[in-house]
């Protein structure tokens, strides 16, 4: 129990100074008292509604709940990755802020969310002895960070995966259900956060992947980049939509809470505007016979070639008679040579739905 004159002084402090950290209570209270003391009251009165607190470089600062704009709204830190719980690392900057329990409840389960699966990504792939988490406040964004100095997201893929690039990599990574370690990771974590994101960006080993689902669209490009991997995830704090919405998307029948749906952009796996060749949809289809319904969206792509149309709508479908391919987007000419395959004879039935 906080003695009430002692409270007074401490609010009386943060009331005339504005913001106010351990030192500076210790320094204005009439009676010489350890920081150790007041760092145990001042957590008290934060935990009982009565300050608002947030840290700024070393320090933690406090406030009245009624002046947040007072308060540097970062919160970072480094850690060592040994036996780490992506939930307490979580949980650590929750508590040493009051930014982040004052948002809306969606806004913060999704940074819940996309938090914790890039951390676990981190723990259980990156090799990296340490690596550094941020989530900040913006004037219309939530906004975090994570980066490690590791073996990149890219390259153990392409490692696990024997794949020939890091373009490959990251095609693999945006069919969803992709992961290096089956026994222990759905593939999930990346896929899902980098679609309830508004910005998300994955950096590693010379090359930027940014999803941009306010426009929506998808670059790939090439930078210059130290070794390891950088998430970068943004979301406006005011955003209507929730965390389910997203996997509901996802579900080749609604309801089955089954992640057996996806949609693949066919612009990033071109070479070239016109597909030639078989062995590029072979490269775009490889790893989908994992989902129920395949969306394929040609959006950009002026056309493509017949061994390319017969590829998918032909031989892959004739192979996996139980998935449903739709493709969306299509131009008039993309739409032509589509037609032009002599598509197998079957009808398709809802997944669960005799």
């Amino acid at each position: 129990m906080i003695p009430q004159d002692t409270k007074n002084q401490i609010l009386n402090t943060i009331e005339r100074l504005g913001k106010a950290s351990v030192k500076d209570i210790v320094k204005n209270l009439p009676e010489h008292r350890s920081r150790q003391w007041v760092s145990s009251l001042l957590s008290q009165m934060h935990r009982s509604g009565n300050l608002a607190r947030a840290k700024s470089g070393r320090f933690v600062y406090y406030v009245q709940p009624d002046r947040l704009d007072l308060l540097d709204k970062k919160v970072s830190t480094k850690i060592a990755n040994i036996n780490i719980d992506e939930n307490s690392v979580f949980e650590n900057l929750n508590n040493s802020t009051s930014f982040i329990k004052a948002l809306p409840e969606n806004v913060n389960s999704i940074l819940r969310y996309g938090f914790t699966e890039m951390v676990n990504n981190i723990r259980d792939h990156s090799r990296s002895d340490t690596f550094i988490v941020s989530i900040e406040e913006t004037e219309n964004n939530i906004v975090f960070d994570v980066a490690d100095d590791g073996v990149g997201v890219y390259r153990n893929v392409m490692e696990k995966k024997k794949l020939n690039s890091e373009i490959e990599a990251i095609q693999e990574l945006l069919k969803g259900k992709t992961t290096t370690r089956p026994h222990s990771h759905s593939g999930e974590g990346i896929f899902f956060t980098s679609k309830i994101a508004d910005i998300f960006i994955l950096e590693s080993f010379g090359y930027r992947l940014r999803i941009d689902n306010t426009i929506p669209d998808t670059f790939i490009e090439k930078i210059d980049s130290e070794k390891g991997t950088k998430v970068h995830f943004e979301l406006n704090k005011n955003t209507k939509k929730h965390l389910s919405e997203v996997f509901f998307e996802y579900e080749a029948k609604p309801g089955s809470f089954a992640f057996d749906k996806t949609k693949v952009q066919v612009k990033l796996f071109q070479a070239g505007t016109v597909y030639i060749s078989r062995s590029q949809a072979k490269r775009l289809l490889a790893n989908l016979d994992k989902f129920s319904l395949i969306v394929l969206d040609f959006q950009g792509i002026v056309t493509v070639g017949q061994a390319f149309a017969d590829e998918v709508f032909r031989v892959f479908q004739s192979n996996h008679p139980q998935i449903k391919i739709e493709p969306i987007n299509m131009s008039e000419t993309v739409n032509f040579m589509v037609s032009r395959v002599e598509k197998p004879q079957f009808s398709y039935s809802t997944p669960g739905v005799s």
